[in-house]
């Protein structure tokens, strides 16, 4: 389904398909306070592959999101906010299922936490129940990029979802970008998650990990060692927040540190972060990758989405322009 919008992006043939799931983040207003404590949230549209194709085409990089939504009026507002953005939906399906809304906390430097779901299971909801047989295959004929998160392995639907949309990848030689994203709130069984994720290490071409992520899988939070320890990808990035981001793409490793800015909410800068990479490699020929100060400025740029959509509240509504991130790194 597509919603009309003047975004010109949203004419283009989609570079990039993200896949997984749209929702709404409930952001504590109150920051440095337990769930118990707070007195109000604010509602803001999120989830990681929609934050990631929002960021993509407000960079000027074409994109679509594939996920599950409900019939009810606030995925109809996710919806539409993806369609005014300029993202391709043909691949959304529908369902009963409520929308997902999952509760944030924020500390007093504005690092954020998952809370849960309250009284709802984590599978209660229409993401959870993507259906591999309903994939729009058109989507991936014209792509290049697939970009995934580990959520969808959570449930059996979604799960089977993933795996069908790393056939119809490979089928079409599209590359497959890994952002780990874990969230243990939304796992039924936490001691499957990470099982679950080693089988992706056979498909994926590009990883991108938290470095408590990296410690969790591989014991370590050097992009290098993960790299070489898995031996068929091509990038492996691992952020931390403000601290520096270690990096090895092509077999040039190095290290960046971020640029320092006014954190206001760090919900989203992850997924902001990985939408300026891919744009970068869209930009560039693949086989600029070999030259270090190029894998550099890729990196660079980057920090810059990233930490430009950390001084704002919100996932979505803080990602900068292209126009901006030139400024900022103008300055």
């Amino acid at each position: 389904m597509r919603s009309s919008n003047t975004n010109p992006i949203s004419s283009l043939p989609n570079r990039v398909i993200c896949l997984g799931e749209i929702l709404y983040d409930c952001l504590a207003n109150q920051t440095g306070q337990s769930l118990e404590r707070l007195k109000s949230w604010t509602l803001y549209p999120g989830g990681a592959p929609a934050n990631t194709a929002c960021a993509l085409v407000k960079l000027g990089t074409p994109a679509a999101f594939i996920g599950c939504v409900s019939q009810d009026a606030p995925a109809e507002a996710l919806l539409q906010l993806l369609a005014n953005t300029g993202v391709n939906t043909e691949g959304v399906q529908r369902n009963s299922k409520p929308t997902r809304q999952v509760y944030v906390l924020r500390s007093d430097t504005g690092e954020r936490s998952f809370a849960g779901f309250k009284e709802q299971s984590p599978d209660a909801f229409a993401d959870a129940y993507l259906q591999a047989q309903y994939l729009n295959e058109a989507l991936f004929i014209e792509a290049e990029y697939l970009v995934i998160g580990t959520l969808e392995l959570a449930y059996p639907h979604s799960r089977q979802a993933v795996f069908r949309a790393l056939e119809l990848a490979d089928k079409y030689w599209l590359k497959i970008v890994l952002d780990v994203n874990h969230r243990e709130p939304f796992w039924l069984d936490s001691t499957a998650a990470k099982p679950l994720i080693q089988q992706l290490w056979q498909y994926v071409d590009f990883l991108k990990l938290a470095q408590e992520e990296a410690q969790w899988l591989f014991n370590t939070s050097d992009a290098g060692a993960i790299c070489h320890r898995l031996g068929s990808l091509e990038g492996v990035i691992v952020t931390n927040g403000a601290a520096e981001v270690s990096y090895c793409i092509s077999e040039r490793e190095g290290k960046v540190i971020p640029f320092p800015v006014t954190v206001t909410d760090t919900t989203g800068a992850g997924d902001a972060f990985l939408a300026g990479f891919i744009h970068q490699l869209c930009q560039r020929k693949l086989s600029s990758l070999s030259n270090p100060d190029v894998v550099k400025q890729i990196i660079t740029y980057s920090c810059a989405v990233g930490g430009l959509t950390a001084t704002t509240e919100g996932a979505i509504s803080a990602q900068p322009t292209a126009q901006e991130v030139a400024a900022f790194l103008r300055e």
